[in-house]
């Protein structure tokens, strides 16, 4: 069966970006390669950053989920709010400093240094509750 392997994650500074996730997930230093910051994942995907540049052209912020475990997402809780890194429960960033509790796991979304909203979720979200949206 198919699986991704890797992704690239448009940035302004591919290493401050690639380290901002790196440091919630308390991953290993990103490494460079060729233009990339590139951020091994335990599953084996890679998320290479790369510095956006192409004719001055802005980049759309993105959507990153990434499930956890629950001991790990009580570590990335502690790492955003020692950060004091705003958060909230939902994508579209309604409910500020929340969490949520879909499907009985938890949830919480934030913004990297270039907007992207980055999910992290302890349960993958049942067909049940995607089609009650």
């Amino acid at each position: 069966m198919p699986r991704l392997d890797h992704t690239i994650v448009h940035s302004t500074d591919r290493f401050a970006s690639a380290r901002f996730l790196a440091g919630l997930l308390d991953a290993p230093e990103p490494k460079a390669f060729g233009p990339f910051a590139a951020l091994k994942l335990d599953n084996g995907v890679a998320l290479d950053y790369a510095e956006h540049v192409a004719g001055g052209r802005e980049f759309v912020p993105t959507h990153y989920a990434f499930l956890v475990t629950e001991d790990e997402f009580d570590g990335i809780m502690a790492r955003i709010k020692e950060r004091e890194l705003p958060y909230w429960a939902d994508p579209l960033h309604t409910k500020p400093q929340e969490i949520n509790h879909l499907d009985g796991g938890r949830g919480v979304y934030l913004d990297d240094p270039d907007g992207h909203n980055m999910e992290f979720l302890t349960r993958t979200y049942s067909d049940e509750l995607l089609n009650s949206f």
